[in-house]
């Protein structure tokens, strides 16, 4: 495993960005970016966004190269808010993306070995700032910096996702030492650290308890969730998106998933420290597809984990009750954020009666059937317990 810093994380805030995104400056050529995206709470209920976006955002030409990370994740969050505003603020999707925005959001994304929409990158990890800076990240003091329409519902559903990030943060530090101490067969250092990443699972399931505080179902799914859908699988835009300009695209549409916090890389390398997998069917195929979609450091740390981890069978083999609770009591928790996960696809989404089109109750974001699979991979996280004697495999 590399230092955390090495996978653009860190102990403080986990996978949410190292710099103070509110800070960021973009230059005089690239301010106008920054104003128009920011003006889409006022824009979007006028009727006119589309007009308007053309209108207001001259086509610029990016010099990614030339800009610090910082920059680019920026335009990107400001962009990726633009072009979901074009496609889904009107009642009816376009079939192009006029290149004003097609254009730079591919070379954002390529930059940043993403996709050109907004992923959960954009819309939680790189879109929020500090009310007081002498503080740490959490919910009584941090603010979402780009909206859509705005508004207590919109912010406390992504927040709650910022405060969850950076409460994993002091885990996902656990890890490295994890994969070392088992190496060494030191049972007393690994039973400690499970034991303090289980503290943090009771403190993330907490903060995800509080998401009905002031998020709404009935608002979230009427004036947050439209706006955060992609054009695959999605059967308001079946055929995908065509990106106007992009050369390399030429005049086929192109279809990616929509913002959805299965993008997070918390859970995912939580089940590759802890030896955790879920049998084959559509939502495994799915979220194995989601792994493209996380920035390309992120993916990087899960996927050194799931190499390097040996917990499971390093728990399982030295049979130490007091470990195997330890080990267990993760299991657990990640079970209940599933189990809530499933909760609050219920109501938040299920149970809601006026779908549109590209915004309907039986499909996610990204684009699946979610609540046909969800309860199945709760369980099959459940059923990864270890018994006392370590016997279940």
């Amino acid at each position: 495993m590399l230092t955390l810093a090495e996978y653009d994380m860190s102990p403080e805030r986990g996978f949410l960005c190292r710099y103070d995104a509110d800070d960021v400056r973009l230059g005089e050529n690239l301010a106008v970016i920054k104003d128009v995206a920011l003006s889409l709470p006022q824009i979007l209920p006028t009727g006119r966004v589309r007009q308007l976006l053309m209108e207001r955002l001259p086509l610029i030409h990016l010099p990614v190269t030339r800009m610090s990370d910082a920059e680019v994740r920026t335009c990107m969050v400001h962009y990726a808010f633009m072009v979901q505003a074009f496609v889904w603020g009107d009642p009816r999707p376009p079939r192009m993306l006029p290149e004003n925005l097609a254009i730079p959001i591919v070379v954002l994304a390529d930059h940043l070995g993403q996709q050109p929409l907004l992923p959960y990158s954009s819309y939680v990890l790189d879109n929020w700032g500090l009310i007081d800076k002498n503080r740490p990240v959490d919910l009584d003091n941090i603010y979402m910096i780009q909206n859509f329409l705005g508004g207590q519902d919109e912010n406390w559903f992504v927040l709650i996702h910022v405060a969850i990030e950076a409460a994993a943060g002091t885990s996902l530090a656990a890890f490295g030492p994890i994969i070392e101490a088992t190496e060494a067969g030191d049972v007393a250092t690994t039973r400690h650290l499970l034991k303090e990443i289980a503290g943090t699972w009771t403190t993330i399931n907490a903060l995800f308890d509080r998401m009905p505080e002031r998020c709404d179902p009935y608002i979230y799914f009427a004036r947050v969730r439209p706006f955060i859908h992609g054009w695959r699988d999605n059967p308001a835009l079946p055929e995908g998106l065509i990106y106007e300009g992009v050369s390399r695209f030429g005049c086929q549409a192109q279809a990616f998933r929509g913002q959805t916090g299965s993008q997070s890389s918390i859970v995912p390398a939580m089940d590759a420290l802890m030896g955790v997998g879920h049998a084959s069917d559509p939502l495994r195929e799915y979220l194995d597809q989601l792994h493209i979609y996380r920035p390309p450091a992120h993916r990087r740390f899960i996927e050194d984990t799931r190499e390097a981890s040996r917990l499971r069978s390093f728990v399982m083999n030295c049979r130490e009750p007091g470990l195997i609770a330890a080990y267990n009591a993760i299991i657990r928790a990640t079970a209940d954020f599933r189990t809530r996960h499933l909760e609050y696809a219920a109501s938040y989404i299920n149970k809601q009666q006026r779908a549109a089109a590209g915004n309907d109750t039986e499909l996610g974001t990204g684009g699946t059937p979610f609540m046909r699979y969800l309860k199945k991979h709760r369980d099959e996280t459940a059923a990864r317990l270890l018994s006392a004697a370590s016997e279940v495999g």
